[in-house]
């Protein structure tokens, strides 16, 4: 999924991209309930960023209901997915390990990678993760993929464009 939640950092950062989402999530469900990204731990705290298992109806999103979003399917196998889940495991029990990468966001603009162990900014930790598990959506280093990237990617099947909150699944909540 790209979204985007209307905040100040992501206003700041359409200013310079152009593009329509600047935040990537992961997610494994429609329902988007299986959903991780590097951002905010905290809605209220933009400065506080890492890794998140996002939760729509308490997270982030919650505080921003106006978000659009662009949902996509790629298809993968079994064994990918098992991959994929494997190395999120690392996340998931390391959680406070890992910071939020500004400085690899900035490493983009200026179209020189900047990584650092432990250290991810969203688009890099979805593409990192595909491609950890086999999956290769471009040649480029996961450190300078953006959101509009996997937008702008023939592998990905549209499944829905526009208010988050006006998506089905997510609508039954």
């Amino acid at each position: 999924m790209l979204s985007d939640t209307g905040t100040l950092f992501t206003n700041v950062i359409k200013t310079y991209t152009k593009a329509p989402y600047n935040h990537a999530s992961l997610a494994f469900d429609a329902e988007l309930k299986e959903m991780y990204s590097f951002g905010r731990k905290n809605p209220k705290n933009p400065l506080n960023g890492g890794f998140v298992k996002e939760d729509i109806l308490t997270g982030t999103y919650s505080k921003y209901r106006n978000t659009t979003c662009v949902i996509y399917r790629l298809q993968v196998t079994e064994r990918e997915i098992e991959k994929m889940k494997r190395i999120l495991e690392v996340f998931i029990k390391n959680n406070n390990k890992f910071l939020y990468n500004i400085l690899g966001v900035i490493g983009v603009s200026l179209k020189e990678p900047v990584e650092f162990s432990n250290s991810y900014f969203c688009s890099q930790f979805v593409a990192d993760i595909l491609y950890r598990s086999g999956i290769k959506l471009s040649d480029k280093l996961p450190a300078m993929v953006t959101p509009e990237d996997f937008r702008k990617n023939d592998q990905m099947e549209l499944i829905y464009e526009g208010k988050l909150f006006d998506y089905a699944p997510v609508k039954q909540h």
